[in-house]
């Protein structure tokens, strides 16, 4: 940490420029360790993608409005604060760059010399902005990146520096000013008279001493910001000796500053005066406290693990539903309303809970299209191999699937600007912001005690302090959405943070995982078999017992328990799919608790005494029976005269109608046909599985991982040293053409081989970019140089006719 003790030269550790030049920015952070450069990519992980080419590059990329930009948002209240205090206390647009020196910035936030809290938490600050390179020592003070004049304004709420002001008027106006303040000035300029007047707080109160008291509440109103106020015809020309009005003896005086015609700026130094040096009204090194209820942390647990339990199974009972029957593509490519609610209903929860489901599971390439023209939406074949997981895994996919998607499930239903609705699935639902919102969301309340549910202003105060650089509507709503979806998903219960939702704030998958599995109901491999033909099971079933139920039964109820009811048609189902009646009564003993109930074996041996002993062919269509009564049977039933039978044989009877709709028809009529092929086998029906292939949804905002960082650093040392490095060009020729210039390439990177010496090539990539490599040379043959690159840490092969200069080393360290 930065203690004001020992950072009277913070500067000392930079590399020194030569003699009467000040250091940089790039020079600084040229003398940063690696491992400083390695915090500062994975602290900025924008600043790596692509890696820079050397650290100017880097420099420059840091300095970056955008960059900048992102980095702000990353800081708390009180860091904010103090970038801000140093901003406003040093002014790089001054003929002399200063920065801020330590003591100033402790008075500036308000520091008295026994607070040692604010010192401590300023030490902390000053560090966390000069790890992300935002300000940088320079001989005992902290100067700000350029950038920051720009992106701050009014830091603290402050008008801009005196100098800055005067230089924008006319050049009368200031030498008039500077005449009635300074009458006798030696200094090089209007502007540096009275620049050098305000600067001094004891003139400055001697001037807040002449004014009245209407001048001094006007100045007053301004002294905590805006800086601005408005007046008619701010720009009049005054002298002190003709103000006749309160704001004319403030403009005489240099107090107020014409910035406009109808505008007056309270110049820095004058704000600063007012406010006896201190910057910040209010400042607090810490987010206000949390406030709430508490909860039993074993309660919150058992809550969102039951949550977590419920996500997972609805997501299987839809995707086992539109495995068979899938729901149709929108021509957006969205889901339809209807489709919607029938999915809801599906998975028994709301059209709300029903879209954060379908969105998540698309997230996590459980769900996407098929590719047929008409469209539909399908599992994908990432689902098969889902199912097979462990319930905590399967419910950490989705989770973390949920994290790293940028789509606000929240915004569905909405219309866009053109009056369109944004549909489930489709288009317009992407919101960058959203999953660092959701992570927000999550460290916050991971910041609470365990057991802790806040309320809901408080969760935003904290919020709001955490990251002042993210308020907006948007985010705000992105904020609300996110503690809604996290509670939907089993993250938080009863209004706090489940134990094992906190391990993933760090994206530690098996602590949660470790903590989830025992909360989770365990897969059963029975159920409750009853005597009104249902089936209970009293929690999740093992993969093979659950299809195999689905497809003997059909779902009753879903709850704490699942209900599933045997009937004809789903008899009748299971043996279209191939399974005999043994198999199904073994399939039900085998795995019942209770007696098989004498009716449900009355069921399934009744429905499969009948299943297949009719069986239809092609005539256009024809019935054949072993039983020669049941078709004469059939051909007298007054029901099937629309079937236009005709009896060839005894056991052979042919029909006017289609197969299809022939089977169709006589189901209507209770028989169970089966079909058959040309050879007289029968051809069951099995139900299709049909699988899609996985979305490609976009890569989340991208974390540099240490190994990544460190490399990136290697890789920026290699490229620096080559930009840097003292060198002497190999004169190439220039007459004789492009072979005459190749002839004498190859000579020098042969020579350069032979002696095991490294050169500096430049070279144009494939990009077209101009770059600088260090290269040890290996060999030259068909017209490529095979070089170990230090720059990438790699061999590899450059095309001699890309390479644009040649130099050797002065001080080749090998």
């Amino acid at each position: 940490m930065t203690h004001y003790a020992r950072s009277e030269h913070p500067g000392d550790g930079t590399d020194h420029p030569s003699p009467g030049r000040r250091p940089t920015f790039t020079s600084w952070l040229r003398s940063r360790s690696d491992e400083e450069l390695t915090a500062l990519l994975r602290a900025r992980p924008d600043l790596a993608q692509p890696v820079p080419a050397d650290i100017g590059a880097l420099a420059n990329r840091a300095t970056s409005r955008n960059a900048v930009l992102r980095a702000l948002e990353r800081l708390d209240g009180f860091t904010l604060q103090v970038l801000e205090s140093v901003v406003a206390l040093g002014d790089d647009r001054l003929s002399e760059p200063v920065g801020a020196l330590p003591a100033d910035l402790a008075h500036g936030l308000g520091s008295s010399p026994a607070s040692t809290a604010v010192r401590d938490a300023l030490d902390t600050a000053v560090d966390t902005l000069s790890s992300l390179a935002l300000v940088w020592p320079d001989h005992g003070r902290w100067r700000p990146v350029q950038v920051l004049r720009e992106l701050l304004p009014h830091p603290a709420r402050l008008g801009p520096p005196v100098r800055v002001l005067l230089a924008a008027l006319a050049h009368g106006t200031v030498a008039r000013l500077a005449d009635d303040l300074v009458p006798h000035s030696t200094a090089s300029s209007p502007v540096e008279t009275v620049a050098t007047a305000l600067s001094d707080p004891d003139r400055v109160g001697a001037l807040v001493g002449q004014v009245d008291a209407p001048a001094r509440r006007l100045l007053d109103s301004l002294a905590w910001g805006p800086p601005n106020g408005t007046v008619t015809d701010a720009r009049r020309e005054v002298a002190l000796a003709t103000a006749s009005s309160p704001v004319e003896s403030l403009i005489a005086r240099g107090l107020l500053v014409p910035t406009g015609d109808d505008t007056l700026t309270l110049p820095r130094e004058v704000g600063l005066f007012l406010r006896s040096g201190v910057l910040f009204r209010e400042v607090d090194t810490t987010p206000p406290a949390f406030e709430g209820r508490a909860v039993d942390a074993d309660t919150v647990a058992r809550a969102a693990a039951g949550q977590a339990f419920v996500v997972l199974r609805a997501v299987e009972e839809l995707m086992e539903r539109w495995s068979r029957e899938p729901a149709a593509v929108l021509r957006n490519g969205g889901l339809g309303v209807r489709d919607l609610r029938r999915a809801a209903q599906a998975m028994d929860t709301d059209d709300a809970t029903a879209t954060l489901y379908l969105e998540t599971a698309r997230a996590a390439g459980l769900l996407a299209t098929d590719d047929r023209l008409s469209g539909e939406w399908l599992p994908t074949r990432e689902y098969d191999l889902w199912r097979e997981s462990p319930p905590e895994r399967r419910w950490l996919r989705l989770v973390r699937a949920w994290l790293d998607s940028d789509r606000a499930p929240s915004l569905a239903g909405s219309q866009d600007t053109g009056g369109r609705v944004r549909n489930v699935l489709g288009p317009g639902l992407v919101r960058p912001t959203a999953p660092q919102a959701r992570r927000d969301v999550l460290a916050e309340l991971g910041s609470a005690e365990p057991g802790l549910a806040p309320d809901e202003d408080s969760l935003r105060a904290r919020l709001t302090w955490r990251h002042p650089r993210r308020r907006s509507p948007l985010y705000t709503e992105l904020v609300a959405a996110a503690v809604t979806e996290a509670t939907a998903l089993g993250m938080i219960g009863m209004g706090a943070l489940a134990a094992h939702s906190r391990p993933l704030i760090a994206d530690d998958e098996d602590a949660s995982a470790a903590l989830l599995a025992p909360e989770l109901p365990q897969p059963l491999d029975y159920v409750l078999v009853q005597g009104d033909m249902t089936a209970v099971a009293p929690g999740p079933l093992v993969t093979e017992l659950a299809r195999e139920l689905a497809l003997t039964a059909d779902v009753e109820s879903t709850g704490g328990a699942t209900v599933y009811r045997f009937t004809e048609a789903s008899v009748r189902r299971a043996l279209d799919a191939g399974r005999g009646v043994a198999d199904l009564t073994s399939m039900l003993e085998r795995h019942s608790r209770t007696p098989l109930p004498q009716a449900l074996r009355y069921l399934v041996s009744d429905v499969g005494r009948r299943h297949g002993r009719l069986r239809a062919g092609t005539a256009s269509s024809y019935l054949r029976c072993d039983e020669p009564a049941l078709l004469t049977e059939l051909v007298g039933d007054r029901r099937a005269a629309d079937l236009e039978l005709v009896a060839l044989a005894p056991t052979v009877v042919v029909s006017g109608l289609t197969r299809a709709a022939l089977m169709e028809r006589l189901r209507h009529l209770g028989y169970h046909p089966v079909a058959e092929s040309g050879d007289g086998v029968m051809r069951l029906s099995r139900p299709e599985v049909r699988r899609a292939e996985p979305d490609a949804i976009p890569a989340a905002e991208h974390t540099t991982t240490p190994v990544l960082a460190r490399a990136a650093v290697r890789a920026l040392r290699a490229g620096d040293e080559a930009a840097t490095i003292a060198r002497v060009p190999v004169e190439l020729p220039d007459n004789g053409g492009a072979a005459a210039r190749a002839k004498a390439l190859t000579e020098v990177l042969e020579r350069a081989a032979a002696d095991e010496r490294r050169v500096w090539i430049g070279y144009t990539d494939t990009d077209g970019r101009q770059v600088s490599r260090i290269v040890a040379p290996s060999r030259v043959d068909g017209g490529f140089l095979t070089a170990y690159d230090t720059t990438r840490d790699a061999v590899h092969r450059f095309a001699l006719h890309r390479i644009t200069g040649v130099a050797e080393l002065s001080a080749d360290t090998g």
